[in-house]
């Protein structure tokens, strides 16, 4: 028999660097949004599970801060049946979404679910949406005009690659139209479009009459409903903007686009 097999230190290591236990709280206190617990071994980022009774899947919820002995966390989802007492466990994992190439055509949530009726997505990366800023001296100067298939925008306000670029304008004036067009006509592999608090109607107006078949057919929509927790709206950005990253990751020119960041601003007001 293989000594190396039976040597009884190789597994002394093995349990001792493995953690037995199973870290659990309970809910203390929700106020509005906000859920507070005890118990709770974590750090800021971690992705909790807030079950109503055992047998469900629990509803997932992120630690936004500590308040004395007590964890603070905000739900991604309706906290429907939940209430004091409940049993909160911690995934010892900051969120991250999985991706693929077949995101391109779809429509997903803020945690990259399709939500479109259509098949499972294929993911072939995993990246967590925090991200990490680069470092200024090694970004490249922008000096590469794009086509943004606009001729105003073209001929007047011509966009470099890796620009940002903000549209200002008061309600029912086409600000969506405009990023139809964009989408449509823009010289660029991949549309990222994050549509944030939009409200549930207006989601399939959008994708029907302003982007249509023609640029939905390179374009990802990952949608965050004004009804939907305030942490799925903020994380919508975040979750585009990965999606993005993705995509530049491959080598490929992706146009991200966001509507809007006034509601990327209020979802960030926790309550």
């Amino acid at each position: 028999m293989d000594k190396k097999r039976l040597d009884p230190a190789r597994y002394r290591v093995l349990l001792k660097g493995r953690d037995w236990y199973e870290r659990s709280g309970k809910i203390d206190k929700i106020i509005g949004m906000t859920v507070e617990a005890t118990g709770l071994v974590c750090n800021i980022g971690d992705i909790c599970r807030v079950f109503s009774n055992p047998e469900d899947a629990g509803v997932l919820a992120e630690v936004v801060g500590f308040k004395e002995n007590k964890v603070l966390l905000m739900p991604y989802e309706d906290m429907s049946g939940i209430g004091y007492g409940s049993l909160v466990k911690n995934t010892g994992q900051t969120l991250s979404v999985r991706l693929g190439d077949g995101m391109i055509g779809r429509t997903l949530d803020a945690l990259a679910r399709p939500i479109d009726d259509g098949p499972a997505i294929e993911a072939t990366a995993e990246y967590a949406i925090s991200g990490r800023p680069s470092n200024p001296m090694a970004r490249p100067r922008i000096d590469t005009p794009i086509q943004m298939g606009v001729r105003a925008i073209d001929g007047l306000l011509t966009i470099g690659k890796g620009q940002r670029m903000g549209i200002f304008a008061g309600s029912g004036v086409g600000k969506s139209t405009l990023m139809g067009m964009l989408a449509r006509n823009v010289k660029a592999d991949v549309n990222v479009i994050a549509l944030v608090g939009e409200r549930g109607r207006e989601v399939v107006e959008f994708l029907n009459r302003d982007l249509g078949p023609e640029g939905m057919a390179r374009s990802v929509v990952v949608v965050a409903t004004s009804d939907q927790p305030a942490m799925m709206r903020s994380r919508c950005a975040q979750t585009a903007t990965t999606m993005a990253e993705y995509f530049k990751d491959q080598g490929k020119d992706v146009l991200l686009m966001m509507d809007s960041l006034t509601r990327y601003a209020m979802a960030q007001r926790l309550p």
